[in-house]
C-alpha cells in the first residue's frame, strides 16, 4: 500500500517550507513572524489576501494542505491555483495583552495597504476574499519576501491553461453548490462572480491563442454533435 503524499505534493510542501525558512534581517525565519500574506496564481494575479496573529508558517500551511480554514472549506481558495506567495513580516516576538489592541490595528492597516497594492497591480482588479477587508489608513510596509512555490518540473504542466480552466470550472461548480445549499453571505456570492470572471478571462486568453478561429471538423473527429446519418 502506498503511504504518504504524492511526490508532486511533497515537493511543493518542501518548497513552501524552504520559503518560510528564509531568514529575515533579524536572523529569524519569516515563517515565525506575524504578518500579511498574499497568494498569487500562475499568471501572478493575486488570489487571496490574509493576515495572521498565529504565525505565517501555521496559517499558510493550513491553507495549502487543505486543513480546515474558512477559505478552503467554503471552496473560495483552491490550493492548486497557488503558484507564488508573498509575505510581509510585521512582528516576530509574542504580543502581550497590553499590546494586543494596538498590534491588531497595525495588522489591519497593513492588510488593507497590501490589499490596495495588489489590486492596483492586478489586471482583473479583484481577489477571492469572501470577507471585506476593512478600510484603514495605508501605512509604510516592511520589506516583503516573495517566491514561486512550484518546482520547475511541476510548474510547466500545472500552468497549462486547459488544466487551469478545468480546475477553475470545477471550483466554481463546488462553490455554486455550497451557495445553493446554504444561507450564505453576500461576500461569498461576490467570490463566485470573481471566480467566473477569472475563468472567463483565462478561457478568452486561451481561445485567442488559436487566433479566435474554430478549426474545420475533420472526418471522424468527435465533437459531441450528431449528424443526420447517425
Amino acid at each position: 500500500m502506498l503511504r504518504g503524499v504524492p511526490d508532486d505534493v511533497a515537493a511543493i510542501n518542501q518548497s513552501i517550507k524552504d520559503f518560510l525558512d528564509i531568514k529575515h534581517d533579524n536572523g529569524k525565519s519569516i515563517g515565525s513572524a506575524l504578518g500579511i500574506y498574499v497568494f498569487f496564481d500562475y499568471d501572478q494575479e493575486p488570489i487571496y489576501v490574509g493576515q495572521t496573529e498565529e504565525g505565517l508558517r501555521t496559517r499558510i500551511r493550513r491553507h495549502m494542505t487543505n486543513q480546515r480554514t474558512d477559505a478552503v472549506a467554503m471552496n473560495v481558495l483552491d490550493p492548486f491555483e497557488v503558484a507564488y506567495i508573498e509575505v510581509w513580516p510585521l512582528r516576530f516576538d509574542k504580543v502581550s495583552s497590553a499590546e494586543k489592541h494596538e498590534f491588531q490595528l497595525t495588522l489591519s492597516a497593513a492588510e488593507f495597504t497590501v490589499f490596495q497594492k495588489v489590486l492596483r497591480e492586478s489586471k482583473l482588479k479583484a481577489v477571492l476574499n469572501e470577507k471585506d477587508i476593512p478600510s484603514a489608513n495605508e501605512i509604510q510596509l516592511p520589506r516583503s519576501h516573495r517566491a514561486r512555490i512550484i518546482p520547475d518540473d511541476i510548474f510547466e504542466s500545472r500552468q497549462h491553461p486547459d488544466i487551469r480552466i478545468a480546475r477553475r470550472a470545477s471550483t466554481i461548480a463546488r462553490l455554486a453548490q455550497v451557495i445553493s445549499e446554504r444561507n450564505v453571505s453576500l461576500g461569498l456570492r461576490r467570490t463566485l462572480v470573481t471566480q467566473a470572471w477569472r475563468l472567463q478571462a483565462l478561457a478568452i486568453e486561451r481561445f485567442g491563442e488559436f487566433d479566435g478561429t474554430i478549426p474545420a471538423e475533420q472526418s471522424g473527429e468527435e465533437t459531441g454533435e450528431t449528424t443526420a446519418d447517425s
